[in-house]
């Protein structure tokens, strides 16, 4: 099985156009694209920076996502049973690390 690779990291803010406008500023970041909730998508190309904002959640960052060859493969390494995501967007499966820190898995990665 090849080694998962971090695809993407979600970030909680408060103003989206403000960091993105710096993360593109300051570390080249390219936007790909912005979704219908107003989620902004950067990306330098490698791994990818979902700029999100809710009210429900904490500031920072939010989650972050894995590209794996099987998921299943993954539940048994974890020795746990991924839950399906239920945005399903850029995940089709999701669980949590030991101190309840959320991660996306999906076998084929991000769309942008």
């Amino acid at each position: 099985m090849n080694r998962p690779r971090i695809r993407h990291i979600a970030i909680n803010v408060q103003d989206r156009d403000k960091v993105a406008a710096y993360l593109k500023r300051v570390f080249g970041l390219e936007e790909k694209e912005r979704g219908g909730n107003g989620t902004i998508y950067l990306s330098d190309g490698f791994v990818d920076v979902a700029l999100i904002s809710s009210t429900k959640h904490k500031w920072g960052i939010h989650h972050f996502g894995f590209q794996v060859e099987d998921v299943k493969a993954i539940e048994q390494l974890a020795d746990t049973v991924a839950t399906p995501s239920m945005a399903g967007v850029h995940a089709e499966f999701q669980l949590r690390d030991p101190e309840g820190n959320h991660i996306d898995m999906s076998e084929e990665g991000w769309p942008i």
